[in-house]
């Protein structure tokens, strides 16, 4: 049954992970998406991991702007902004950049 699907283009390994980028790739980092994805059995190109790399940065800021918008008040605050964005899949050296990682205001 699986094998018609495929041949009749019902079922794509290529459209759900375009599917699961567009939806996903906005509010997650790229450990998060590849984790999601491993769970179907499924990887990233090099050139898509290569290009939510240059970006992540960038998303990481964004998702930390809609969800805090300020920097963090005390070390307690800072460790829980930490952890939302860890748990988002960000990387760590992501998320020091994005708190400013001597504990400047983030940038």
């Amino acid at each position: 049954m699986l094998d018609w699907l495929q041949a009749q283009r019902y079922q794509s390994d290529e459209r759900f992970v375009e599917s699961r980028l567009n939806s996903r790739a906005s509010r997650l980092g790229l450990t998060r998406i590849r984790q999601e994805l491993s769970r179907h059995g499924l990887e990233l190109d090099s050139d898509t991991v290569r290009t939510l790399r240059q970006s992540e940065l960038q998303r990481a800021r964004e998702v930390w702007q809609k969800r805090f918008g300020q920097p963090p008040t005390d070390l307690r605050e800072r460790f829980r902004q930490m952890r939302f964005l860890a748990a988002r899949g960000f990387s760590g050296e992501v998320v020091r950049q994005v708190l400013g990682g001597d504990g400047d205001e983030p940038r």
